[in-house]
């Protein structure tokens, strides 16, 4: 398969082919978590919600307490969310593949496994070598503060026999519904194919948090996407400039302004790109209508075997 025109933009930043030792090709997708119903934001020790102190903006000394979405948060259901996908497209296709699935049972065989990496100790079964790594997820700070977003819920227990509520059983700290928290997926040396699998994945995945049985509903929006040898911002420094007196825009415009602003500070500027809103929109548009076909997975999946093959080979090849 050939290279889409829609994704030409983003040529220079591509690798032909999955590579053990890494290249600072570097693409950074820009995204507002938008919270659309009660999500528990916490770890698993405790009922409180991740919180940190943060500046409030680039133009205010003032320090606030923020929601902190964990990275780890972040990846953990994005991770599931791509196995999900290539099942599912693979069955859809008639297109065999062997089972992975975390965390007993890594195939070290699929994409999913070539971009979020795995450890020789679940699954693998004919080499030593581990899989490092290229999807990099960062915390993501609420843009509103603490006090503004969070809500004490308290449940009871209700008797089947008297349909009466007895003692109050716990109570659930959650982050309210119109909640954003801006983030930003990070990917080093993807071919253009694990591009659309990793924006796929993004795009469709809607359940977050503790407690997602019960809500934790959140819709993902691309606002930006960077092309460089290097990381332009961070999470952190994208909400405090969200928050800056100039007005929480929340558009693509606004987004591509905070970054050009950042673009100077960069040790290979001639190198980096940022993609106008047009841009970015056929890119979305693109990925939406774009269908896993058997022959991209066939594709995707010889990838990752010839990355395997350079692993098991005493003298890599050159990329």
């Amino acid at each position: 398969m050939n290279l889409p025109e829609e994704l030409k933009v983003l040529e220079k930043y591509f690798v032909k082919q999955p590579y053990p030792l890494l290249g600072a090709e570097t693409i950074q997708i820009f995204l507002f978590r938008e919270v659309l119903d009660f999500t528990v934001l916490r770890t698993e020790d405790t009922r409180e919600l991740n919180t940190v102190i943060t500046p409030l903006s680039t133009e205010i000394d003032e320090n606030v307490q923020r929601v902190a979405f964990l990275g780890s948060k972040q990846k953990a259901v994005e991770s599931r969310q791509m196995e999900r996908l290539l099942r599912t497209a693979a069955n859809e296709a008639k297109y065999p593949i062997e089972e992975c699935y975390l965390k007993d049972y890594l195939c070290l065989e699929c994409p999913r496994c070539a971009l979020y990496g795995g450890t020789n100790a679940s699954a693998s079964k004919t080499t030593n070598a581990n899989i490092k790594h290229r999807v990099a997820y960062s915390t993501a700070f609420s843009l509103a503060t603490f006090e503004q977003i969070q809500q004490v819920t308290t449940f009871n227990g209700i008797s089947d026999m008297t349909v009466q509520t007895g003692q109050t059983l716990n109570e659930r700290i959650s982050v309210k519904p119109a909640t954003i928290f801006p983030s930003i997926v990070t990917l080093h040396s993807v071919t253009w194919k694990e591009f659309i699998l990793m924006m796929k994945t993004i795009l469709s995945s809607h359940k977050y948090g503790a407690e997602s049985r019960i809500g934790g509903d959140v819709r993902n929006t691309v606002v930006g996407i960077t092309g460089g040898w290097e990381e332009f911002i961070t999470p952190l420094e994208f909400t405090i400039e969200l928050n800056s007196e100039e007005g929480n825009n929340f558009s693509t415009d606004n987004v591509i302004k905070i970054l050009n602003k950042y673009k100077p500070l960069l040790a290979n500027q001639k190198n980096a790109v940022i993609l106008l809103t047009e841009q970015v929109e056929k890119i979305l548009k693109f990925i939406s209508e774009f269908a896993i076909n058997k022959e991209f997975l066939t594709e995707a999946y010889d990838d990752v075997r010839a990355y395997r093959s350079i692993q098991e080979n005493s003298k890599p090849k050159k990329k």
